[in-house]
């Protein structure tokens, strides 16, 4: 999958980690077990989806770098 993608699905899983609690707390959903831990593991997901997504870019762009360096000589 490629990079964009997942940093795109973390920040979608992130948002939804953030709104979800902050709905339940204003009482415009009810606080269920449920509810409760979709917001925690969408958050967490998010995050690990969207760092890996950063990561896959990093190496792509230094390995790209690298090998441009390599050719170079």
């Amino acid at each position: 999958m490629p990079f964009n993608r997942l940093i795109a699905i973390g920040f979608v899983l992130v948002v939804i980690g953030a709104v979800l609690p902050f709905m339940i707390i204003l009482h415009y959903v009810p606080s269920t077990f449920l509810l409760n831990f979709l917001a925690y593991t969408s958050s967490t997901a998010g995050i690990f989806l969207a760092v890996l997504g950063v990561a896959l870019h990093v190496g792509k762009v230094r390995s790209k770098q690298h090998d441009d360096d390599w050719h170079d000589r």
